[in-house]
C-alpha cells in the first residue's frame, strides 16, 4: 500500500538496507516524470506524490545507449549494436553509433511522451547501480493507459528484452514475464519496427558471435584489478561484478538476476559460473 503518512524517504532507506531483490512490490501511484538531460528510455527520474524523488531503472528492457560519453558508453553501445545487426550500417563504425544513438533518443522521447500523464510505479527499491556512486532502484512502470513500460518499448522495436527481471506486478513469474517480453522482441523483429527496420539479417549471426568472442575475453583474459575489499554479493553493482575476475556483463547480469543468494555456494546455480571461476571469486566475496 502507498505510504500516505510516513515519508516514502525513509521507507526507501530501511528497504535500501537489506537484500531488496525478494522483498515484495510496493505500489506508488499518481507518480511524475522529471525530464533530465542524461535520462534513457530505461532509466530516468521521476517524482512521488511526496516529493520524493527517484532515479528507476525498468525491469527487463534494455534501450540503447543515447551517448556515448566514455569508453564504458562505446563499448556498450558496440554491445548494442551488434545484438541488433546494426554494426555496418552506414558503412563506418562512427555512422553506425550515430545510428544507434538516434535510436536511443527516440526512446527517451517515447519514454517521455508515455509518462507525460501520472503512472504508477512498482518496486522493491532493488538497487540498479549501473557503478558504485550512481543510485537507481529497479521498476515495473505502468502508464495511464495501463500499459507495462517495458513492453511498450519492446514492442514498437526501441528496446530488446535484456537485463534482471522479477516477478510482474500481474503475478506472471520471473520467467513467465521474461520470456514475454521475448516473444514481443520477436514480433518486432519480425515486423521491422524501430531498430529492427535497420537490422542486415546477413549480418546479424557473425556480429553477435564477435560480441560472444568480445564478452569471453573481457571475462577471462584482460587484467583486472582485485577489489580492495570483499564484495557483498548481493549488493555488488553491476559496474563493481565486472571487475571481478572471470566476469563480464553478461555474467554479471545473470548473477543480478539469480540474487539474493543465502551462500556463496549459492553462485553455482548462475550459467557460465563454473567450479574453477568460483575458486578464483571467493575470496572477494562476502555475503553481508
Amino acid at each position: 500500500m502507498f505510504p500516505s503518512v510516513i515519508c516514502l524517504a525513509a521507507l526507501l532507506l530501511s528497504l535500501v538496507l537489506s537484500p531488496a531483490a525478494d522483498q515484495p512490490l510496493q505500489l506508488l501511484p499518481n507518480c511524475r516524470f522529471l525530464p533530465t538531460d542524461w535520462a534513457d528510455g530505461d532509466s530516468f527520474r521521476i517524482q512521488t506524490p511526496d516529493g520524493t524523488q527517484l532515479t528507476v531503472r525498468l525491469y527487463g528492457a534494455d534501450c540503447l545507449e543515447s551517448r556515448a560519453t566514455d569508453e564504458s558508453d562505446a563499448r556498450r553501445l558496440r554491445e548494442q549494436r551488434r545484438y541488433f545487426g546494426i554494426a555496418a550500417v552506414g558503412g563506418s563504425s562512427a555512422a553506425s553509433s550515430q545510428l544507434a544513438q538516434s535510436f536511443g533518443r527516440q526512446a527517451s522521447a517515447a519514454t517521455a511522451a508515455a509518462l507525460s500523464q501520472p503512472f504508477s510505479l512498482h518496486t522493491s527499491f532493488a538497487d540498479a547501480r549501473g557503478d558504485s556512486t550512481f543510485q537507481r532502484v529497479y521498476g515495473f512502470i505502468t502508464t495511464h493507459t495501463g500499459d507495462d513500460l517495458a513492453q511498450l518499448l519492446i514492442r514498437q522495436g526501441l528496446a530488446r528484452a535484456f537485463g534482471v527481471s522479477r516477478e510482474s506486478p500481474s503475478g506472471a513469474s520471473q520467467a513467465a514475464y521474461r520470456e514475454s517480453l521475448r516473444d514481443l522482441e520477436l514480433r518486432a523483429a519480425k515486423l521491422g519496427l524501430g531498430i529492427w527496420a535497420k537490422t542486415n539479417w546477413e549480418s546479424l549471426p557473425s556480429e553477435r558471435q564477435l560480441q560472444r568472442e568480445v564478452d569471453s575475453d573481457l571475462a577471462t583474459n584482460l587484467p583486472k584489478a582485485p577489489p580492495a575489499q570483499a564484495l557483498n554479493i548481493n549488493r555488488a553493482s553491476l559496474a563493481e561484478l565486472m571487475n571481478l575476475p572471470g566476469i563480464g556483463e553478461v555474467t554479471a547480469n545473470r548473477i543480478l538476476q539469480a540474487r539474493p543468494f543465502s551462500s556463496l555456494d549459492d553462485l553455482s546455480r548462475v550459467p557460465g559460473l563454473g567450479p574453477k571461476t568460483l575458486a578464483k571469486l571467493r575470496p572477494h566475496l562476502v555475503l553481508r
